[in-house]
């Protein structure tokens, strides 16, 4: 008797141990949409996420669990350090394929998973990676700006600094240079981007009004060689939304959309 409780304590303390290495969350909302002058309805979302952690490698797993045919695997993911290599493995491969012709989504399904090793090589300020695309990383601070350098199939250039409490974002990809300018007046953070895109936030944590100026997005004809769909043209337009934490434990968002003059009521807890 005295091996078999000493055996049923030593399992105990095992799965115990096992257990203090992995944490849950999760969340899950509900939403009313009058959709302005077509019919309402009510959608529904609930997730949960999985991190298990031991020394330097983690393991996740998401799962939306609102479906109809019961809980889904919605991601698979590890990553681990062994001096300066990462490896890092998507293990999920999820549908990307967009239904819809008219989002400008990807036409035709392709693998998602799969490994990337990466080296990181510290070099003075800098620091050099190499992943198993072929890519070249330089990325480092220097007074103060923080620019990441990545030669590859696309070269893609980023610099980021706060400066005289403004944060200011470029990034070039392909000759293309897109930004991101955001300070906060008077309380108000404000934020503009290079699409013309303004965002303003009031008020504290818990109790905030988002106002956004979207701007008119045009027709794009989608190509077989780009793997796109057509995206369809959407008229400028703003949205005001309203957030509030509840004692509950839960918050609720009401959003006016301008575009078609609709309202979204959403109630949402995380944990």
């Amino acid at each position: 008797m005295k091996k078999l409780i000493a055996l049923f304590a030593v399992s105990t303390l095992a799965s115990t141990s096992a257990i203090a290495g992995v944490a849950i969350s999760g969340a899950a909302s509900v939403s009313y949409d009058d959709n302005g002058t077509l019919a309402s309805a009510t959608s529904y979302d609930a997730d949960l996420s999985f991190v298990g952690t031991a020394g330097t490698t983690t393991v996740t797993i998401g799962m939306d669990v609102d479906g109809s045919t019961g809980p889904a695997t919605s991601g698979v993911d590890m990553s681990t350090t062994i001096g300066p290599v990462t490896i890092a493995a998507d293990m999920f491969d999820e549908v990307s394929l967009e239904s819809s012709t008219v989002s400008g989504g990807q036409r035709t399904e392709t693998t998602d998973s799969g490994v990337t090793v990466s080296l990181d090589v510290p070099i003075g300020g800098a620091t050099v990676g190499l992943d198993n695309s072929g890519n070249v990383i330089v990325s480092g601070t220097f007074s103060g700006v923080t620019i990441t350098h990545t030669v590859g199939d696309t070269t893609t250039t980023t610099a980021a600094a706060a400066i005289a409490g403004m944060d200011v974002s470029i990034t070039n990809k392909a000759g293309a240079s897109t930004w991101s300018l955001g300070t906060t007046v008077s309380g108000v953070a404000v934020t503009l981007t290079s699409a013309q895109k303004v965002t303003a936030a009031f008020g504290l944590a818990g109790n905030t009004m988002t106002v956004s100026a979207i701007p008119a997005v045009a027709v794009h004809t989608g190509t077989v060689a780009d793997n796109d769909w057509d995206t369809a043209a959407v008229l400028r337009h703003s949205t005001v939304a309203i957030s509030r934490d509840l004692t509950s434990g839960a918050s609720l968002s009401a959003t006016y959309s301008t575009l078609d003059d609709s309202l979204t009521l959403k109630a949402a807890v995380a944990f």
